[in-house]
């Protein structure tokens, strides 16, 4: 017979952002597909998983603690499987429970080093509500394009995989396109610009490259990019198509490419409204600013479709964060944090990341904030570097820095600053975004 000791292990678990979106994303596959589209009742839910509608209340609330087993009764009614990043672990309530001598205990959440895109399993991807629901609602929508902008650093990235991936997971086709990859020489000749962009798009699609028979110089290189979404991309799938463009601030610099492009995706979009070919193309456009190059009169800007604009952290889901962090802290030391990196969810993380770790305990981190050894020198020192780039950008945010009142600087200046997520603006008038900032940058920044 097995023997059997007492020991103690924490009850009472709640699902992540993660987990809940996982769980409400085959829910809705599954009404999709299995329900003719319409949505489950609570009723519906509870026939599903066998348990009762409070303790499905208290699991789509995401606040009230449940036992594990009822997480994995929803995940399981779905065909999932539940991972350790879907849920996470409340304020510690011992019960003496009996489990076998061979029982090991949970393996402590492992914290990630923040950089780049948040990975789609990471349980340490903050939702901001409701930003995300509106997103995942919107890109179903024939013909649909949503704008997301933020300065660097902000999630625009994580929150463009999460859309691609929940229409990747409703049955949509999905290729995401950073101008990034791009060769410099590719944004010096329009032509050349749209025949990589279709090369990249049937490449992402799977599909072989045929620009030889579609493109056509008598009707010029906007007319044939269009011909080849039309006649060959979007005619040669079923599903529609989530095509995710990021880093589009690199076109900023060529207003004449800019202008056309823009223009372009503006009149495919207007197209949804007429023909079923396009109303197959659901587009996500990625930028750090507003569009500040000058457009041409007959080529309106991209202000169309649903516009994004991701916010900074607050206090509380920085303190959902620092709980994810497996960190006790008071409501008072969340917002210590989100005051001094001004809720950019990088410094949120970086900070966390570190204090998580035991490199640093929070008084530290703004004690060593503007020192070479500081936990975001890095991040510091290549903001400087990219200022320095450009002696006119960098005066202009010295001069933020040293005032005690809002700067109004020329628009492109405010612009570019804004998308380093260095000022904040209302209007053409800038504020710094962050103590941080002020610290290192007060003294390295010359009149």
């Amino acid at each position: 017979m097995l023997t059997r000791n007492k020991d103690k292990r924490r009850r009472g678990v709640i699902l992540t952002s993660q987990g809940f979106q996982k769980l409400q994303t085959a829910i809705s596959k599954a009404e999709f597909f299995e329900n003719s589209g319409n949505r489950y009742t609570l009723e519906d839910m509870s026939d599903r998983t066998g348990l009762v509608v409070n303790t499905l209340m208290k699991v789509y609330a995401c606040e009230a603690r449940v036992d594990k087993k009822t997480l994995k009764s929803c995940f399981s009614a779905f065909n999932l499987t539940l991972k350790p990043t879907d849920y996470f672990r409340v304020s510690p309530q011992i019960e003496e429970v009996e489990v076998s001598d061979n029982t090991q205990p949970e393996k402590a959440i492992e914290l990630e080093l923040p950089g780049g895109q948040v990975p789609l399993d990471s349980s340490f991807y903050v939702e901001r509500p409701p930003i995300e629901s509106e997103c995942y609602k919107t890109i179903l929508q024939s013909g649909a394009l949503i704008r997301l902008k933020a300065p660097r650093r902000m999630g625009k990235t994580s929150l463009m995989s999460r859309i691609l991936d929940q229409g990747a997971n409703l049955g949509l086709r999905t290729v995401s396109l950073s101008f990034q990859l791009a060769d410099g020489k590719i944004f010096q000749d329009l032509e050349l610009f749209l025949r990589w962009f279709c090369a990249n798009v049937s490449l992402g699609l799977q599909l072989p490259n045929q620009l030889g028979d579609y493109w056509d110089e008598a009707f010029g290189s906007i007319v044939s990019c269009k011909m080849y979404f039309e006649q060959y991309l979007l005619a040669s799938i079923a599903q529609p198509l989530v095509l995710g463009l990021d880093d589009v601030d690199r076109l900023f610099s060529y207003p004449d490419l800019a202008s056309d492009f823009f223009g372009l995706l503006r009149t495919w979009h207007e197209e949804a409204k007429n023909r079923e070919i396009w109303r197959k193309l659901r587009l996500v456009v990625v930028c750090s600013t507003e569009i500040y190059i000058s457009l041409s009169a007959n080529k309106s800007d991209l202000n169309v479709g649903l516009p994004i604009e991701l916010p900074p952290f607050t206090s509380e889901q920085v303190q959902d964060l620092a709980r994810r962090h497996e960190l006790d802290w008071s409501d008072e030391e969340a917002q210590q944090l989100t005051d001094f990196v001004g809720g950019n969810p990088f410094l949120v993380r970086v900070g966390l990341y570190h204090i998580g770790r035991g490199d640093v305990h929070l008084k530290q981190v703004w004690q060593t904030s503007s020192t070479t050894g500081g936990i975001y020198s890095n991040h510091l020192q290549r903001q400087l570097w990219n200022l320095q780039q450009e002696p006119s950008l960098a005066a202009a945010f010295g001069e933020v820095v040293r005032s005690k009142a809002p700067v109004e600087l020329d628009l492109v200046e405010a612009f570019k600053l804004q998308s380093m997520g260095l000022v904040h603006l209302v209007g053409d008038r800038a504020t710094v975004s962050c103590q941080l900032y002020v610290r290192y940058f007060r003294d390295r920044i010359a009149s």
